[in-house]
C-alpha cells in the first residue's frame, strides 16, 4: 500500500509540527510493508523539509516537494478546490492531509483536526486564517473518510458543526521525546539568556484565549506572599507595566522550551479553550506541576495529575497556584504517571490501523 503524508506543516515550529514530526517518524519505525510518500509545499523553506527528511532514520520512503506557497496551497486546494494530490504522487491508496489545505484526491482521505479554534472563535484569529479553515473543513465534511482528532472535546466539536461521529476517531497525542527534566546548567544558561534572576511561575502563549490578564492579575496577588516571577512564552499582546515581574519572552526556540519548563514552579495553564492541552504534558513530563481549566480537553487531559480551577475565576486560579505549590511533589508524581499514558508508537500504531482498515 502507497501511504502519502502532507508533511508541510513540520517547518513552523509549532505544535502541529511537532505532531507531524512525530507521527511521521513512528510511523516509519514501526511499519516495514507499506511504502510512504512524504510530500511538502515550500517555497522559501524547502531547505527546512529537506532537514526534516535528512533527520528521519533510514527507511523505505519517498519525498517529494512542490513549490505552492501556503496561500496559494489555500487557494488552489481549500477554495477552487481542483489540482488532484495524485498530480504530484502519481497513484497512491492513502492520503493524509495537514490541517491546513484539503486537495482533491481518489485514495482513502484521512485529516486531523487538532482543534476549532478559528471556527468557535473567530473574533481572535486572523481573518485569513479563519477563512481558511472554514474552507477546508466544508471540503473535509464532504470527502474526507476519516478524521483524526486528539481529544473528546475536539470530536464533540466537529460533531457539532455537522460531522458524525463514526467518522472521528480520538488518537490522543504526547510530549515530544525531548520533553524530560533538564540539567541545572542548562536551566541555568536560558535563565541567563532570557534574564530571568529568580523563581518564576511559567505560562505558555499569549492569545486571547490562554487567559493572560487573568494570570497577571493572579500573579499581581501572589507577588507579595511568593517571590515569583510570571515568565510567559509568547509575544506581548496586553499592556503590563514592566515592574510587576512579568517578562514576556517572544518566541523561543522549540529546543528551548524542556528547560524553560524545568526551571519553573509550576505551569500556569488556565486556558479558556483547547482542542487538547499538550503543554500540560510536557510539563509533567519535565516533572513541573501544573495549574489548568476545570473544562472541556484540559480536564480531559490532566484529570487529577494538576490542579484544576475556574479560568473564569481569579480567586480560583490564586487558590489553584498556592495548592500546587503547597503540594507541588504529589502533583509532580502524578504528572509523571499521567504522561506515560500518552506516547507517540500508540499514536502511530492507531493511526495505521485507519490506513490499514480503511483503504
Amino acid at each position: 500500500m502507497r501511504i502519502a503524508i502532507d508533511v508541510s506543516q513540520v517547518v513552523y515550529g509549532t505544535g502541529v509540527s511537532s505532531y507531524v514530526k512525530n507521527l511521521v517518524s513512528s510511523l516509519l519505525a514501526i511499519d516495514k510493508k507499506n511504502d510512504y510518500l512524504l510530500i511538502g509545499g515550500a517555497v522559501r523553506r524547502r531547505k527546512d523539509l529537506n532537514k526534516f527528511f535528512n533527520s528521519l532514520e533510514p527507511r523505505k520512503f519517498k519525498t517529494k516537494q512542490f513549490s505552492i506557497s501556503p496561500s496559494m496551497a489555500n487557494f488552489i486546494w481549500n477554495k477552487i478546490h481542483i489540482l488532484p494530490i495524485e498530480f504530484f504522487t502519481g497513484k497512491i491508496d492513502v492520503f493524509h492531509s495537514s490541517d491546513w489545505t484539503q486537495p482533491p484526491s481518489s485514495a482513502y482521505k484521512v485529516t486531523t483536526v487538532h482543534d476549532l479554534v478559528p471556527i468557535k472563535y473567530p473574533e481572535v484569529s486572523h481573518p485569513k486564517i479563519v477563512s481558511a479553515h472554514q474552507a477546508r473543513l466544508a471540503w473535509v465534511k464532504k470527502e474526507v473518510n476519516k478524521i483524526i482528532v486528539p481529544s473528546d472535546t475536539t470530536k464533540l466539536d466537529l460533531n457539532q458543526i455537522g460531522i458524525d461521529l463514526d467518522r472521528i476517531v480520538v488518537i490522543p497525542e504526547a510530549p515530544d521525546p525531548s520533553f524530560k527534566p533538564e540539567k541545572k546548567s542548562k536551566i541555568i544558561k536560558i535563565k541567563k539568556k532570557y534574564h530571568i534572576k529568580g523563581d518564576y511561575l511559567l505560562a505558555i502563549g499569549t492569545a486571547p484565549r490562554k487567559n493572560n490578564k487573568r494570570i497577571i492579575e493572579t500573579h499581581k496577588q501572589l507577588k507579595t506572599k511568593y517571590d515569583l516571577d510570571l515568565v510567559i512564552v509568547g509575544q506581548q499582546l496586553i499592556e503590563v507595566m514592566p515592574e510587576n515581574g512579568v517578562k514576556f519572552l517572544g518566541h523561543v526556540l522549540f529546543e528551548e522550551l524542556p528547560a524553560l519548563y524545568s526551571g519553573a514552579k509550576a505551569l500556569v495553564y488556565p486556558s479558556l479553550y483547547e482542542g487538547f492541552g499538550l503543554p500540560i504534558l510536557e510539563a509533567f513530563a519535565c516533572k513541573v506541576p501544573v495549574i489548568t481549566s476545570n473544562l472541556g480537553s484540559l480536564k480531559e487531559i490532566a484529570q487529577d495529575a494538576a490542579v484544576l480551577v475556574n479560568p473564569g475565576s481569579t480567586d480560583s486560579i490564586v487558590d489553584g497556584i498556592e495548592k500546587t505549590l503547597k503540594y507541588s511533589e504529589t502533583f509532580v508524581k502524578k504528572g509523571v504517571k499521567r504522561v506515560k499514558i500518552f506516547n507517540w508508537e500508540r499514536n502511530a500504531r492507531e493511526t495505521l490501523k485507519i490506513y490499514i482498515n480503511n483503504s
